[in-house]
């Protein structure tokens, strides 16, 4: 059996719901993996260790109730770790990861070196995200199990590759785990990727519009009415590429087309609770964290703002349909 195929059997789509800052949260995670996608949430999302270990005990509990009720495992919960060498809270979070057992983790904005002996050693799969081809060469000379392609399609921290050209350059070189992230706007999109030779899709826009996310009404109201032109692609707010909504932008007091361009980028500073309070009380910068909102391309997408398990299911759908289409070809 590959590496996956222990995963596909509990899957009832090859989808991940993408972990996303500050809107992930226990609901829709356990929602998703009930619904039969995989769950994954930023550690960073937590404010505290603490409040890490809280999270993934009540996770972990919740799904194990579910499959005891329903006689069928529930697809695996994924933490994501902020690899950056700024994250001083890594060594900490890694920890709760290990503690509770985790059978699958992300890494991201870095390289996953640092983390890969003991995630291994405890037998936890790891993808790692990556952005080019040498991000992706440094993650399989690490030990990953799995690469997760941000595209240029992507929300938040994006890529900018050309999804086509990505996967099939990963291709000539690795045979693991392949995760398509950027644009994955429905099932069709999802059977796309199958057939470009991906193992598992990323889709995070449209679960940012679901009820059980963390995101603001107002957040979730946006996306309903943005097309893909309100995405922006911007350093401003991170430091790294972004792709953000315009009009959330504009919203803040903002002028989307003459921003200024942050600096060094400091994880440390964005994910730390108490300099995001501080931030977000002071200055028009610091709006992003709670003014200024993130999506992918996929946004022209998004038409309402569903359940998670409605969300699944009408993905479902659309996937199978796409299948028997291709079957009929």
């Amino acid at each position: 059996m590959s590496l996956l195929g222990a995963l596909e059997n509990r899957l009832r789509l090859p989808l991940i719901a993408a972990p996303m800052f500050l809107v992930s949260g226990p609901a829709l995670v356990k929602a998703a993996c009930r619904a039969g996608v995989i769950g994954s949430f930023p550690t960073a999302n937590c404010r505290t260790v603490e409040e890490l270990d809280r999270w993934l005990a009540d996770m972990s509990d919740d799904l194990k109730r579910a499959a005891d009720e329903t006689g069928k495992p529930t697809a695996p919960l994924c933490p994501n770790l902020i690899v950056h060498r700024s994250n001083t809270r890594l060594p900490d979070d890694l920890a709760a990861v290990l503690r509770h057992k985790m059978e699958l983790v992300i890494t991201s904005v870095g390289s996953p070196e640092p983390v890969m002996k003991p995630l291994k050693d405890a037998g936890c799969l790891v993808l790692a995200d990556v952005a080019s081809i040498r991000h992706a060469e440094r993650a399989v000379a690490a030990g990953v199990d799995g690469l997760v392609l941000l595209t240029a399609g992507a929300g938040g921290q994006t890529g900018w590759v050309n999804p086509f050209a990505f996967v099939r350059a990963v291709r000539t070189f690795w045979d693991g785990i392949v995760v398509m992230a950027g644009g994955m706007a429905d099932g069709q999109a999802i059977a796309a990727a199958e057939t470009l030779g991906c193992d598992l899709a990323y889709m995070g826009t449209k679960f940012i519009a679901t009820r059980e996310s963390l995101a603001k009404d107002a957040y979730k109201e946006m996306l309903v009415k943005s097309r893909l032109d309100d995405v922006l692609l911007t350093r401003a707010f991170t430091g790294l590429e972004t792709n953000m909504l315009r009009p959330s932008i504009a919203a803040a007091g903002l002028d989307p087309d003459n921003l200024p361009m942050r600096g060094a980028i400091d994880i440390a500073k964005d994910i730390n609770a108490a300099e995001r309070d501080r931030q977000n009380a002071e200055g028009p910068d610091a709006k992003r964290w709670k003014d200024i909102w993130s999506a992918g391309h996929s946004v022209s997408g998004v038409a309402d703002v569903p359940s998670v398990a409605e969300l699944v299911e009408r993905t479902a759908a659309e996937y199978a349909a796409a299948k028997r289409s291709v079957q009929r070809v």
